[in-house]
């Protein structure tokens, strides 16, 4: 997760039952069996519990949503997280949620705080770069790296240590700056990670995924960045959109070369909700484009420590530039059926 942070809404079926699921407040934590059906019926997503900092994978013709669970209570005024989430989906309104994946504990080596994390896949295998507290041989915030066959686990640590700690980047002072890991993989098969909080940081990936490929760099020419950089390529352009500011908006850039220069193109989403944080996700799904971020609209106890996934449609102007997103609380619809009656032809006289 950021150093700031995310929520969600949603009509809930118990898979395998036959009467609708009547979803208790998110307020209640409501944790539901595995494989577990979901209905969403705008935004947020879901509502039988809170989700924070969403990723999103596209395979095999699904959707998958992997997200933060947050988990204060109500009188709770911080962050507190203990599992990552994921959902699969064929149309983006019906959702499975499945078995909770990966918790930070499942790193020897780190000691708490399921924050932002990033699922991507490469040569079979998934990787799921995570945000977690380290223990205190090195203290701070680290990023870790998890691998699986399968983008639902089960995933385990691929290193056996973590690919950054605090002691790699000396752009602030502070411990928190690693964190919002985010992974993309360019057209000649190049990973890159980028990440950072008050400091934009990006390195080189090794083709294993799981180790540094060079240094560490920065990036010092976007105005007002915060946390959460997710980057995405689309007709040529690289896009490095970012939290901005605080209370958090996402802003923008756009670059001919994944390196940069970045220029800085403007707002992308407003303030979501009542929410100090927004993190988002971009995919490409079925010929439409989304974005995916959080907000605290669940109520009466969403905000910003209990927050919540939505989804939005993602438009570019025909210059490349995107357009500022429209958060709806219709969010996805399903795909209307063509209820005209058919054409009768007319009779031979």
């Amino acid at each position: 997760m950021t150093f700031l942070q995310k929520i969600t809404k949603g009509t809930c079926l118990l898979a395998g039952a036959v009467a609708l699921f009547a979803a208790a407040p998110a307020s209640a934590n409501t944790f539901l069996p595995a494989d577990t059906l979901i209905k969403a019926t705008g935004n947020p997503l879901f509502t039988h519990k809170y989700t924070a900092d969403p990723a999103a994978l596209v395979h095999d013709g699904k959707v998958y949503l992997y997200a933060g669970h947050d988990e204060a209570p109500n009188d709770f005024h911080f962050y507190r997280m203990h599992e990552w989430l994921v959902f699969s989906s064929p149309d983006m309104v019906n959702w499975t949620e499945h078995p909770v994946p990966l918790k930070p504990t499942d790193f020897k080596w780190a000691k708490g705080d399921a924050w932002a994390a990033e699922v991507i896949e490469k040569n079979g295998k998934f990787y799921w770069y995570v945000t977690v507290t380290h223990d205190d041989t090195k203290p701070g915030k680290a990023i870790g790296v998890a691998v699986a066959d399968s983008p639902i686990g089960p995933f385990k640590d691929a290193r056996g240590s973590a690919l950054i700690t605090n002691d790699m980047t000396t752009g602030t002072p502070i411990d928190w700056d690693d964190i919002d890991p985010t992974v993309f993989i360019d057209d000649d098969g190049q990973g890159w990670l980028f990440w950072g909080n008050t400091k934009a940081y990006y390195a080189k990936l090794k083709d294993n995924m799981v180790e540094l490929d060079g240094p560490i760099k920065t990036i010092d020419n976007i105005p007002n960045f915060t946390e959460a950089p997710y980057v995405h390529k689309y007709k040529g352009n690289y896009y490095l959109s970012y939290a901005y500011q605080f209370p958090e908006k996402i802003a923008y850039a756009m670059s001919k070369s994944i390196e940069g220069p970045w220029e800085y193109k403007g707002i992308l989403n407003e303030l979501a909700g009542n929410s100090n944080t927004n993190h988002q996700a971009i995919i490409d799904f079925k010929g439409k484009n989304y974005f995916i971020y959080h907000t605290g609209g669940v109520q009466p106890h969403g905000g910003s420590f209990r927050r919540s996934v939505a989804i939005d449609e993602l438009f570019y102007n025909p210059d490349g530039t995107l357009k500022r997103v429209v958060m709806t609380t219709e969010g996805v619809q399903p795909a209307k059926k063509n209820t005209k009656p058919a054409a009768k032809g007319k009779k031979n006289k």
